[in-house]
Formats: C-alpha cells, structure tokens, sequence
C-alpha cells in the first residue's frame, strides 16, 4: 500500500495538475492507486479485484447478442448524432465516432472483427474496437446512455427488422396455399370433427382455413409491432440522462413515431418481447396442426397426399419407410417455442423495477423462438408448394360413411319437421344403414318414407356430394361459388 502511494506521489510530481492533485489525494485517503482498474472492465474503476473468470464465463453474453451490431451500430450513430446536436460533441467529433464506427461495422460485416476476452457483449466489443481506432474519442459516445436504454433500443430495432421479414415469408406460405387449393379447386375431401368424418367439403376449402389463420397471425406481428415500435434511448440506467439530448431527434433517425414517457419503464419493459413470443408461439401452432394433418395424410391409412420426397428421409433399418421428418420436426420444436414463452413470463414475473441483470436470459429465448418459427414457416412453404394430392384416392374417400346423413335432416327441416324431431328420425335412419351395410342413397323412396312421411323424391338430388357442398353458399361455406370468389379474394390481397 505505501508503494502505492509513492508511485502516486512521483507522478503526481511530474504534473501538479488538478486532475493529478486529486488523484494523490484519493490515494492518500483510500492506500490504493489511481491507476486504470485492474478489472480491465469499462466499469471497473470501483472494483479492488479483477473479475474471475468463472463469472467471466458464466455472465458473459456476446455470443448470443453479437447478432445485434448492426442495430447497435445504428442506434450509437444515432446516439452521437443526437450529442452533436446538443453540443456535446463538437461537429469534428461527431464525424469521428461516426466513421470509426461505419469501420467497424465493415469488419464485423467481413467477418474481420476480433473478439476478446473482455468483451462481455456486443455493445462493449463495438465500443472496444472504436476507441482502438479512434482513440479516446470514443469514450465519449457513451455520455449520456447506458447499456440498459442501449439494448433496449438494440432489440427494438431487430425486432421491428425481423418480425416484417417474418410477415413477409408468412405471405409466401399464404399465397403457396392458396395456389395449391386453386389447383384442386374441384376436389372433395372428408371433413372431419373428433378426427371422425363427418361432412364432406372441398379440398381447397380446407387449405384455405389455414390461409385465414395466417392472416391472423400475421395481424398479430403487425400490432406487436405498434408497441415494439417506440424508441427507449435517452432514458439512461433509469432515471433519464443529465444531458439535453433531443430524443425526438434521435426517434427521427432511428424511424420511431414515438418515444418512451417513463425511464424506469423503457430500460425494464419486455413485455414487447413477450408479446412477440406470445404471436410467434400461436403461429407455431398453427403449422404444428397443418403438420399433423400432413402425417395423417400421407400415411399408409390415408394416402389423400404424398409428401416431396426431397422433403422426407427414410429408416436405417427398412428399405420400404419415408418418413414425414419436416413436419413431425415442426410438430416437436412448437413445444419449444411454447418453453420460450414461458421462459420470458417466468424471467419478468418477479423483477423490482428498473434492470435487473436476469433480462440478460430475455435474447436467447427470443432469438430462438424467432429463428424457429421462421426457419419453420419456410420449410413448410416448400413442402407445400411440392405436395402432390391423391385425388382419386380423395374422390374415393367421400364416398359412403354416412357423411350425408346431415343432408336428410336439413331436408325434413325444410318439409316443416322440427329439427330434433329431423335429427332423431335420421340418426334412425343411418343405424339401420350401418346395419345393413348400406349408404342413404341406396334407400328406395318407400324404404325412405317407413321413416318419414314428410320424405319425397326431391330428397334425391341432395344426395350427392356435389349437391352436398354447393348447398353451403352463405360466406365462408365451402360451396364451389364461395371458394372460387374467395380464392380470387386472396390472390387480390396477397398479389
């Protein structure tokens, strides 16, 4: 301690500076020297003790948010922007910092940028490397912010990118959907309830339900995006910033209408975040039923599709097997996605205001649940877009199992017999047929009328699949009409 202080005196002999004078005064008081910390950390002027490296390791996070330099580069440019204008920086300055970090930007984009040791996440690397090339200079960009209001604008931006790509590759799938159900336009399939069939319906009205879910989904990401659209730089650690930085200036730059109103808020506030994960997760249901139904389909019992073949992979062991991997994978990584959900609600649920170092763990559920649903959506549009339909193997399923019993019953509703009383007398009906392996149809109009009087022969022409379909013409039904003119819909919007 007292080599300490003497090497502190001899310097402080060479330049009796203020600035000198107070650092042999520290000294004298505390017996330890003004020297840099030994830390070697941005922070490390309070710290006695370098950090170990366990803590190193384990608190480090570089790794999974170096993704976000460009957003962070974007945002610093921004910041020093903002602190030329206040005049905080001088203009000579500001061009600077602003060069020194379009170069590194150039070498992370090169893949040139070296990492080190002490670099605990991407917002002190880029820091790191400026001030290497610039000087000190670069020291100065982080007056008036803090890492807290720095990755909370970081996400923000690289969420507001993403989740408009992701709304982009949803269209995509839309309109891949859309083209194959127009292709098959004519074809009938089994609808079911309870996985039992149950109406039949057409082919393209069934790919179409998924059509509408998207779009929902889509919606979603669109007014997360209202709410993730709003700037939080200016808000400091938590109290705001002793400087008079414009942050609406700084919104401009950055494409935000808005600004955040409450600093403890805007640094603690992910519930943007969970929001997203929370549409991400819904959409990801979504193509976990369309994979479903595609394994059933396509399976052996089924056969109403095959699945491309470069799109599925077979068995070490049997020669004969093709496996429906991309849609069983994206059936299995939805409960992935759900676990990110969770994840975030579990991090935030008991978090004092303002930061607190657990929101570190916010990232890499968010990134993940992103990167699933989007690598997801992608793959199933290519599927989609190979899928060949069985139809004679679907013409062939429509047939017989009773699927127009609820035809009969619509019929004596129409012949003024209550619609109970219509249910009762066909569910009749359809036992006796199931006994004597025989369809509806088959009945003769005096088998017909031992059940009914009200029957005639007018209940003929409603027995036919065709006739049974074309019937559904209110909005949304799946008769021809109403499929055509929504397929033409679709194509309208999504062109």
């Amino acid at each position: 301690r007292c080599r300490g202080v003497h090497s502190v005196e001899r310097v402080a002999a060479e330049d009796q500076s203020p600035k000198k004078e107070g650092l042999l005064l520290m000294a004298r008081v505390t017996g330890h020297s003004a020297a840099a910390p030994e830390s070697g950390k941005a922070w490390g002027g309070r710290f006695r003790q370098k950090t170990n490296r366990l803590v190193e390791s384990f608190t480090v996070s570089v790794a999974v948010d170096r993704r976000l330099y460009v957003y962070d580069i974007q945002g610093s440019i921004a910041h020093c922007k903002t602190l030329g204008k206040a005049r905080i920086l001088t203009p000579s300055e500001t061009r600077a910092i602003v060069k020194g970090l379009e170069s590194v930007k150039t070498e992370l984009d090169r893949g040139r940028f070296r990492f080190t040791q002490q670099d605990e996440d991407i917002h002190m690397a880029i820091e790191r490397r400026l001030t290497e090339l610039i000087g000190s200079l670069g020291g100065k960009l982080h007056t008036g912010r803090s890492r807290n209001d720095q990755v909370a604008l970081d996400i923000r931006l690289f969420l507001r990118d993403h989740l408009s790509q992701l709304v982009a590759h949803l269209e995509k799938f839309q309109r891949v959907l859309v083209a194959k159900g127009k292709a098959n336009r004519t074809i009938a399939m089994p609808g079911y309830t309870h996985l039992q069939r149950a109406q039949p319906v057409l082919f393209a009205h069934h790919l179409l339900a998924y059509v509408e879910m998207i779009e929902r989904d889509k919606g979603r990401f669109r007014d997360a995006s209202v709410r993730v659209n709003v700037m939080p730089l200016g808000s400091g650690a938590l109290a705001g910033t002793n400087y008079p930085v414009d942050r609406r200036f700084t919104a401009g730059l950055l494409g935000f209408p808005s600004v955040t109103q409450n600093s403890l808020d805007a640094v603690s506030d992910r519930d943007f975040m969970i929001e997203v994960a929370s549409a991400l997760s819904i959409t990801m249901m979504h193509l976990s039923r369309l994979s479903e139904e595609l394994i059933l389909w396509s399976s052996q019992e089924f056969q109403f599709v095959e699945l491309p073949d470069a799109f599925c992979t077979g068995s070490s062991m049997m020669p004969q097997k093709k496996n429906p991997d991309v849609p069983e994978l994206i059936r299995g990584k939805t409960g992935r996605v759900y676990g990110h959900l969770v994840n975030l609600l579990t991090t935030l649920k008991a978090l004092p205001l303002s930061y607190n170092r657990d929101l570190q763990e916010d990232k890499p559920a968010l990134f993940d649940a992103l990167d699933t649903v989007t690598a997801s959506v992608k793959v199933l549009t290519e599927l989609m877009r190979r899928l060949t339909v069985n139809r004679d193997v679907l013409k062939q399923a429509v047939q017989g199992g009773g699927m127009l019993a609820t035809e009969v019953a619509d019929y004596l509703v129409t012949r003024g017999v209550p619609f109970r009383e219509a249910h009762a007398i066909t569910g009749r009906l359809v036992r006796v047929a199931l006994d004597q392996g025989r369809e509806i149809a088959s009945f003769s109009l005096n088998e017909l009328r031992t059940f009914s009087e009200r029957i005639e022969k007018g209940l003929f022409a409603r027995l036919t699949i065709t006739a049974a379909i074309d019937r559904k013409s209110q909005i949304g039904g799946t008769a021809r009409t109403r499929v055509e003119q929504r397929i033409q819909e679709l194509e309208r919007m999504l062109s």
